[in-house]
């Protein structure tokens, strides 16, 4: 049995360590462990996007999560101006099970509060619903693919 990677933290990935530290896990996550491919993991919303980043104590990366909003988000909402749209959350393999992925949740929804944002969407992996169930979400519409795997999409109102 493993054990809890405390104590951690989440902060706005700013600094380019950080960043790279972020795109680092989803590439472990979602070019590694899904194979999901790597010329559409990373896309042009990247560079306008909040970044969060979850870290332990010892500095190495637990996982991370991005914030679009505004035009950015825009295709993702509905159009809807004052909702953003969570996407790209990603925990370690070693760190899965400690609340991690809630973490970076709830420092996203803090970030999107702080951009005057109402509400949050997110496209789930399937297997994922009951989590951001746990969370507040609802999914809304038909299931759908992307990059291969089912999703719903999903609505938490701040």
């Amino acid at each position: 049995m493993s054990t809890a990677p405390a104590p951690y933290s989440t902060r706005r990935a700013v600094e380019e360590n950080d960043l790279s530290a972020c795109f680092q896990v989803r590439k472990n996550v979602f070019v590694g462990e899904q194979q999901v491919p790597e010329e559409i993991e990373y896309d042009a919303y990247d560079a306008g996007a909040v970044h969060v980043l979850a870290v332990a104590a010892d500095g190495s990366a637990l996982g991370t999560g991005r914030l679009l909003h505004g035009s950015a988000a825009e295709g993702k909402t509905g159009g809807a101006e004052a909702v953003g749209s969570l996407g790209r959350l990603a925990v370690t393999r070693e760190a899965r099970g400690f609340g991690v992925g809630a973490a970076l949740v709830r420092a996203i929804e803090d970030e999107a509060r702080a951009l005057g944002l109402t509400a949050v969407d997110l496209h789930a992996q399937t297997h994922a619903l009951g989590f951001y169930e746990r969370l507040g979400y609802v999914a809304y519409g038909p299931e759908f693919p992307d990059a291969g795997m089912p999703h719903r999409a999903m609505r938490r109102t701040l």
